[in-house]
C-alpha cells in the first residue's frame, strides 16, 4: 500500500454551495498559517444539497483545485463526500478524498442477537470497572450494559464497515479519510459508550481519522451553541480522553479527533474546543458548512443596488416557502415565526438593516436569529434563481469574499485554533 493520505491535527469543514468561494475560504486557512497555524481545508458538500442545487461533486473539486492554484496553497486540502451512505456513494467516488460515513438511519436498529453476544465476548475489558486515563473517576458497567450500548450501536458501525469497504474496494486503501458520524441520536454517548463504539468500530477495520459524536445542547444552523457550556466542555474533554485511550487500546489511527458538526457560529463553546485541545495535544475537525452562503447574502446586501435586491428577494421567496425550505431541517434549527419581519417591511430596508439583522453580530440589537436561520435553510431560493445570483456573485465577488475570509477566520478559525 502507497502512503496512508493523513489528516492533519486541525482541519476544517468549508461549504461552499455554489462553488464560487472556494478561495475566500482557502485565504482564511492562508491567515492563519500566517499567524502560525495550520488549518486544513475540507470541502464539503452533501448529496441533499447538490440535488437541490443541481450540481456535482466534480465541482466542488474542481473549484477546490482551482483555489489551492491561484493561490499557491501547498499544503493539503480535501473535498468531503458529505453525509454518503451505499445509496448515494457512486457520485462521489471520483472526486473525493475525504468521506464521512453516514449511519443514522441505522443508529438503534437492534443488531444482529448473535452479533452482539459475539462482541461482548471479544471485549470483556468494557465489562466491570473502566478506567479511562485522565478521566478521574471511573466507569462501572456490566453486561447488559455493554450489551445495550452494542445493540443501539452496532448495526450502525457495521453498516460504516461496509460503505468503508466498497470504499476501500473502489479507491484504495489508505487514499481517502474516513468519518464516522454518531452525532444524530438521541442523546450524548457519555465516554464509555464513545468507547464501545470505537472498539466497533476497530473490530469492523475500519481506519477512521474522525468521528462525530452527539454532545450536549442545541447545535442549530447557523447560530450560537443552545445549551450548558460547562458541561459541554467536560464532554469534549472526556471524548477526548476516551479517543486517546482506545487508539493505544485498539490500534486506531494515531491521528484520530473529533468531529464537531453544525460546528459553525457556535461562539460559545469555541473557547472550551481550543482549551480542550491544549490541554490534550489533541486535533479537531470543525464543519462549518452553510455560514459562507449567508456571507455570500450579506456581501449582495452590502453592495447595494441589485445586489441588496437579490438579497431582499430571497428573504421574500423564504418566507412565503418557510414550511418547505425548514421541513429536511425541523431537528436543527428554532425560529421564532413571530419575530421574522414582514417581506414588506424587508423590502424597504437599508444595506445596513438588512446586514445587521443578518450578520451574526450578538452585540448588535437589530440581529435576528431567526431571520437567520430561515435564510440559512433558504439557499433553494438563490439555486432557482440560477446563473441570475452567479452573476450577482461575480459581479460582487470583491465584496463578497471580504466577509466569506473576514467570518471564517476572525469568527471561527481563529478562537477554535488560535486562540484569542
Amino acid at each position: 500500500m502507497s502512503k496512508v493520505v493523513t489528516l492533519p491535527r486541525f482541519s476544517v469543514g468549508v461549504g461552499d454551495r455554489f462553488s464560487h468561494q472556494a478561495k475566500a475560504q482557502l485565504a482564511a486557512c492562508m491567515k492563519a498559517a500566517e499567524a502560525g497555524v495550520e488549518v486544513i481545508p475540507v470541502w464539503n458538500k452533501s448529496n441533499r444539497e447538490h440535488m437541490i442545487i443541481g450540481t456535482e461533486p466534480g465541482q466542488t473539486r474542481a473549484a477546490a483545485d482551482a483555489a489551492v492554484k491561484e493561490l499557491g496553497w501547498k499544503e493539503p486540502y480535501f473535498v468531503d463526500a458529505d453525509h454518503i451512505t451505499l445509496k448515494t456513494v457512486e457520485r462521489f467516488l471520483k472526486p473525493c478524498d475525504f468521506f464521512t460515513l453516514d449511519v443514522a438511519e441505522e443508529i438503534g436498529k437492534a443488531a444482529k442477537p448473535e452479533d452482539v453476544e459475539a462482541f461482548v465476548a471479544r471485549h470483556p475489558e468494557l465489562i466491570g470497572e473502566v478506567r479511562i486515563p485522565r478521566i478521574p473517576e471511573p466507569f462501572h458497567t456490566d453486561v447488559r450494559f455493554v450489551k445495550g450500548v452494542a445493540d443501539k450501536f452496532l448495526a450502525a458501525v457495521q453498516d460504516a464497515g461496509m460503505i468503508y469497504r466498497m470504499l476501500a474496494a473502489n479507491k484504495g486503501e489508505g487514499n481517502f479519510v474516513p468519518e464516522i458520524s454518531m452525532d444524530e441520536t438521541d442523546a450524548p454517548q457519555t465516554p464509555v459508550e464513545l468507547l464501545i463504539i470505537l472498539a466497533a468500530i476497530a473490530d469492523e477495520k475500519i481506519p477512521i481519522q474522525t468521528i462525530a459524536p452527539k454532545f450536549t445542547g442545541r447545535f442549530n444552523k447557523g447560530v450560537d451553541y443552545v445549551g450548558d457550556v460547562a458541561q459541554f466542555a467536560k464532554e469534549f474533554e472526556e471524548d477526548l480522553a476516551a479517543i486517546a485511550f482506545a487508539v493505544k487500546r485498539y490500534g486506531l489511527p494515531e491521528n484520530l479527533k473529533l468531529s464537531v458538526h453544525s460546528g459553525s457560529d457556535k461562539f460559545s463553546i469555541y473557547k472550551a474546543i481550543h482549551e480542550a485541545v491544549v490541554k490534550f495535544d489533541a486535533g479537531v475537525h470543525v464543519k462549518t458548512a452553510g455560514t459562507t452562503w449567508l456571507e455570500e447574502l450579506i456581501g449582495l446586501a452590502e453592495a447595494g443596488g441589485s445586489g441588496l435586491e437579490i438579497a431582499k428577494e430571497v428573504y421574500r421567496e423564504a418566507f412565503a416557502h418557510a414550511e418547505e425550505l425548514c421541513k429536511p431541517y425541523a431537528t436543527v434549527i428554532d425560529i421564532d415565526y413571530a419575530k421574522l419581519p414582514k417581506p414588506e417591511d424587508a423590502d424597504g430596508w437599508t444595506s445596513v438593516q438588512y446586514t445587521s439583522a443578518l450578520r451574526h453580530d450578538q452585540s448588535n440589537a437589530a440581529y435576528n436569529p431567526s431571520f437567520r436561520q430561515l435564510l440559512h435553510v433558504g439557499f433553494k431560493v438563490a439555486a432557482k434563481m440560477g446563473e441570475r445570483y452567479l452573476r450577482a456573485l461575480d459581479a460582487n465577488e470583491e465584496i463578497v469574499a471580504k466577509n466569506v475570509t473576514t467570518n471564517l477566520y476572525e469568527r471561527h478559525i481563529r478562537p477554535i485554533f488560535i486562540g484569542r
